[in-house]
């Protein structure tokens, strides 16, 4: 009889796809064993009324599949990587970072027009403060609206809400096949993505050697390496809630480039640069990145942005 591999995931059909994909794909190398599918709801699940920054994100999307995870109840969790929180619960380790899919974001608009054509005062829906920073910033007339729920309800909202458009992660639209809705990629010079933003991640417990040798065969070097970066730089400038910061780790060579911004919430003000160096020195990457941007007027941007969002959850 097979050995029963347990998969835990949030119940949306975005995290239902990945879990499906990663078990797909562990299949393939793991033939020895079944594999079988648990859906949670985790704390990002059950409020929905309340802007992500004023519940701080704290393993909002993950917690409840890491105790889970820690209790023994599932082998392994599927997250999105933009979700993980970049210090994990002791006792637990990233067991894969998936080949990255497009990082960037998507705007969906509804009557077709791109970012830089849509009417003055437009309506964007966003739950995320690094899209409403960036973006405003991008173009300061823009009127951003809290927007949070899975994919299918955004897209539902931007008809009913009768907003101008809506901004998602290509990879999540992509993953549900709805390319066609796509009206723009939107240009990383306007908007970097969120740190993680297009891979899954394999959450497993640490010393847990046969489900390491197992999510070992899907982890992507280069994609590790990229996100270990963005993850080491967020790390140093986050403050216990969310924060508007964009990033984008790029591997071609074995070396690794990073690029990061930080803005403030209306936009008036965006700190952006970048640093390089060998793949396998990610994290220095990261926080040498960190300390530059702090040097150029980050920390003063994150400073007003949690005295004016973030209170204790």
């Amino acid at each position: 009889m097979k050995k029963e591999i347990v998969i835990g995931t949030r119940e949306s059909r975005l995290a239902l796809w990945q879990a499906n994909w990663v078990k797909d794909c562990l299949q393939k190398y793991g033939p020895a064993y079944s594999f079988r599918i648990v859906g949670m709801k985790t704390l990002g699940d059950k409020n929905l009324d309340t802007a992500l920054a004023k519940i701080g994100d704290k393993g909002l999307f993950t917690k409840e599949l890491e105790l889970a995870l820690l209790r023994g109840e599932i082998d392994l969790a599927v997250h999105s990587m933009k979700d993980m929180p970049t210090v994990l619960p002791e006792g637990l380790a990233v067991g894969a970072v998936c080949r990255r899919e497009n990082p960037g974001d998507v705007l969906i608009s509804r009557k077709g027009n791109k970012l830089k054509d849509l009417p003055p005062g437009a309506l964007i829906g966003t739950s995320s403060l690094r899209r409403r920073a960036q973006l405003c910033h991008y173009r300061n007339d823009f009127k951003i609206i809290d927007l949070r729920g899975n994919i299918d309800t955004r897209l539902s909202k931007l008809e009913s809400e009768m907003m101008d458009a809506v901004v998602l992660s290509f990879a999540g639209v992509h993953r549900l096949g709805l390319d066609d809705r796509i009206t723009q990629l939107i240009p990383l010079e306007a908007c970097l993505p969120a740190v993680g933003q297009g891979s899954i991640g394999v959450e497993i417990r640490a010393g847990d050697e046969e489900m390491q040798n197992l999510t070992g065969r899907i982890d992507h070097h280069e994609s590790r390496s990229a996100i270990t970066a963005e993850r080491a730089l967020l790390r140093r400038l986050e403050g216990g809630c969310q924060v508007p910061v964009g990033a984008l780790g790029t591997v071609e060579h074995g070396r690794l480039l990073l690029e990061g911004a930080v803005a403030g919430l209306d936009g008036g003000k965006l700190v952006r640069s970048s640093w390089s160096g060998l793949a396998e020195d990610a994290v220095s990457i990261g926080v040498q990145l960190a300390e530059k941007l702090l040097q150029k007027g980050a920390g003063e941007l994150l400073r007003n942005m949690r005295q004016e969002n973030c209170h204790n959850v």
